[in-house]
């Protein structure tokens, strides 16, 4: 079935939530499937406004995030399973005392604002404030109508939930990564077709973003398992397999259209003036979410599904760029091919294969087609209102989708189109995000 969102999902989930908590009416009725597209879309504000904010920190919050959302929810829904057993070194989580009663969507609410207080700890006031409000007027509304035992145990439980959560994130290598962004003293490898620090930056840092993320422990043990992606080797030959890969990225480059910019640009998703890649992808379920009226548990699940399979990516990817330390077109093209040259869209701080975009975006394309069938009509609008791009002249245009993987396919080309992504990074990325992706609709779920 084909459904068209006409209005922004979240905006619209959060403006019910605001109308239930800020009624006039004494006792309004209470929506529990309210309550999580509220704390995606507070998510995603902190993912946006928090300072150095990466798109590999970021992925990792969201996994957690998600992880949270659904474990407070689950014990519930006694034809669900929890994850505990099931993920990377996480043998147990706090159950529910037997026999006694608890209001999931009150304990979802408060475990939602711990993991976020714990995260983003970093953040400025005005964000830390905004979870404080949410959480307090969720809080309020909900005790209202709700023994305060009841009430009580379920606050308790949410955030227990989450603190146990977050201490497990602490052993994961990622932990508050948000210091170390750079890696000032690493040694790069010296080899022919190695990435360098780009002259036309995305970042003010020459010195490589994260390089040891691939290390750190992933959600699935499955994920960490893959086998890297094959890789055409370095050769500046003309007519070689690896030179018309770069060649390719130029010429499409000198010839973009007004929709290729319009993509290229779409996509970026700067960390230092959007959500993020990830944050995206997390932005795009919640698109689904609002458009089948899903509840509170499908929600959940399909958040924790989105926010572990974007987090697991980026390990992998990570792994890999590392692993190849490959250059990209921006130092390629103008030793072998233009001199001249420069891509479209600035290169980030960290080798080229495979891509992040894709990669990402595949493994969150993968898990909402095996919860909700391949096809989805829908209308991103997250960048309207933006500033027109005087540089790039070009501006913010609202991009139309009918199916989930047309959404991978378009966030792949985007890096393409902007002159910092071959295909090869972005058809090994896209396979592999699949992969990923499998490996987490794997899990026992019912």
């Amino acid at each position: 079935m084909l459904l068209q969102l006409s209005l922004h999902p979240r905006a619209v989930a959060l403006m019910l939530l605001l109308l239930l908590l800020n009624s006039c009416e004494r006792t309004p009725e209470y929506r529990a499937a309210d309550l999580p597209a509220a704390w995606a879309e507070m998510t995603l504000k902190l993912t946006k406004g928090t300072p150095g904010n990466t798109p590999t920190y970021a992925s990792r919050c969201l996994g957690y995030i998600g992880l949270t959302m659904y474990e407070t929810a689950v014990p519930g829904y006694p034809e669900r399973r929890s994850l505990a057993g099931q993920l990377s070194s996480l043998a147990k989580l706090p159950v529910p005392d037997p026999g006694s009663t608890y209001d999931y969507g009150l304990a979802l609410s408060a475990g939602q604002a711990e993991i976020l207080r714990n995260l983003y700890n970093h953040t400025s006031d005005a964000n830390k404030a905004s979870v404080d409000s949410l959480e307090s007027g969720i809080e309020q509304r909900l005790r209202s109508r709700l023994p305060q035992d009841v009430a009580d145990r379920s606050v308790s439980f949410g955030r227990r939930m989450a603190r146990a959560i977050f201490a497990w994130s602490k052993t994961d290598g990622g932990h508050r990564a948000y210091l170390r962004n750079f890696e000032k003293g690493m040694v790069h490898p010296d080899a022919p077709g190695g990435w360098r620090p780009p002259l036309f930056a995305q970042s003010f840092s020459h010195h490589p973003l994260h390089p040891y993320w691939g290390r750190n422990r992933p959600f699935l043990p499955a994920n960490y398992e893959m086998a890297a992606p094959a890789f055409i080797a370095h050769d500046t030959t003309p007519g070689s397999a690896y030179y018309e890969q770069m060649k390719a990225v130029y010429e499409t480059d000198l010839a973009l259209t007004r929709e290729q910019k319009e993509i290229a640009l779409w996509w970026g998703d700067d960390p230092d003036e959007t959500f993020t890649p990830p944050g995206h992808s997390y932005f795009i379920a919640g698109m689904v979410l609002e458009a089948r009226q899903a509840d509170m548990i499908t929600q959940a699940e399909t958040y924790v599904r989105v926010g572990i399979a974007v987090a697991d990516a980026f390990i992998n990817c990570w792994k890999w760029k590392y692993q190849f330390f490959s250059e990209r077109p921006n130092t390629f093209v103008p030793d072998h091919i233009d001199e001249s040259w420069e891509s479209f869209w600035p290169d980030p701080p960290f080798p080229a294969f495979p891509s992040g975009h894709a990669i990402q975006a595949a493994a969150a394309a993968t898990v909402l087609e095996d919860l909700f069938g391949p096809d989805f009509t829908f209308t991103d609008r997250s960048h309207l209102g933006r500033r027109y791009d005087e540089e790039r002249e070009t501006g913010w245009k609202e991009r139309h989708f009918t199916r989930f993987w047309d959404v991978a396919l378009e966030t792949a080309d985007s890096r393409f189109y902007g002159g910092i992504h071959t295909e090869q990074d972005n058809a090994r990325g896209l396979e592999k995000g699949r992969e990923v992706g499998g490996n987490v609709n794997a899990l026992r779920w019912d």
